[in-house]
């Protein structure tokens, strides 16, 4: 692996509902970082972008009361390290190193909890390891390749390519909530990236979407979709209301394909960034899950 950046632990002094002791993993010369609270069968809280596990920090109490949780920051985001040339990130890279921390911690019976590139990512792990794998929460995300998931995507895309590495990570998830974000939350989502060669992942992100048939991710993505047509185990799915690229009606279709899913189920009042606006009402309801589908 190139030279990657460290950020400072002291960005991470003063969070608002960010108290939880960091822990480390290291992997071919990286240190990935995970919070892991409470005891129990694990919760795996995946994360999209720009956003960390900080995204989860309104959900991990309620849910570590009654279960392990863990959720992590994938490499270049939060407190992990963060590759600083774009050819380091891949579907692929992401993808192993998350396989590769369930495996160093071994969660097993885990329900995974996933949003954004959470779901790509969390997904895939799944279908692809289901011995591991007893329920899906799926948030706000969508799995599948060879066409954009939306014109407003395509927009945002656009927007990345032109920002690059000035992009202002905090004010992105500010103008996707539909309700008022305090200052110092913003803060929290801009803590992982002072500087442009901490936000090479997220520039990163966008490029690996596979919007046409011959994107190099789209077989892999296609057949972590048909795959989920054969999940019976419990699924949740619950998406926002005010999402412009993940719709509910992009939720009702989902939960259509996967047949251990109940009907969508749909939060009002909340953007793309569904836990932070609602992470109270999801927590509520990820716990009722879990103790609806005993394993």
């Amino acid at each position: 692996m190139s030279d990657a950046y460290r950020t400072p632990d002291e960005r991470f002094e003063g969070l608002p509902g960010w108290d939880f002791e960091p822990r480390y993993l290291e992997q071919d010369g990286l240190r990935m970082h995970y919070v892991d609270e409470g005891e129990g069968d694990p919760v795996l809280l995946l994360h999209g972008e720009p956003s960390w596990s900080f995204l989860y920090r309104k959900i991990i109490p309620p849910v570590a009361g009654v279960a392990r949780v863990v959720a992590p920051d994938y490499f270049g985001f939060g407190r992990s390290d963060k590759p600083t040339r774009i050819e380091d990130y891949s579907y692929d890279f992401h993808c192993d190193s998350i396989r590769r921390l369930i495996e160093e911690l071994d969660l097993r019976t885990i329900t995974v909890v996933v949003q954004d590139w959470g779901g790509p990512i969390g997904l895939r792990l799944a279908v692809e390891h289901p011995e591991r794998f007893a329920r899906l929460v799926i948030l706000n995300t969508g799995v599948g390749g060879g066409r954009a998931p939306s014109e407003e995507w395509l927009r945002f895309r656009a927007f990345m390519r032109r920002v690059g590495t000035d992009i202002v990570a905090g004010q992105l998830i500010r103008i996707s909530s539909v309700t008022e974000l305090a200052d110092d939350v913003v803060a929290g989502y801009d803590a992982p990236f002072p500087v442009p060669e901490s936000r090479v992942g997220i520039v990163a992100f966008p490029e690996q979407v596979p919007t046409e048939p011959e994107h190099p991710n789209t077989p892999k993505m296609n057949e972590v979709r048909d795959a989920l047509m054969r999940w019976e185990k419990p699924a949740l799915v619950l998406f926002s209301d005010s999402d412009p690229i993940f719709s509910p009606a992009a939720a009702e279709r989902l939960a259509a394909r996967i047949p251990g899913a109940g009907p969508a189920e749909i939060v009002s009042g909340a953007g793309h960034f569904l836990q932070e606006e609602k992470g109270e009402e999801i927590a509520e309801r990820i716990v009722r899950f879990l103790a609806e589908t005993p394993s």
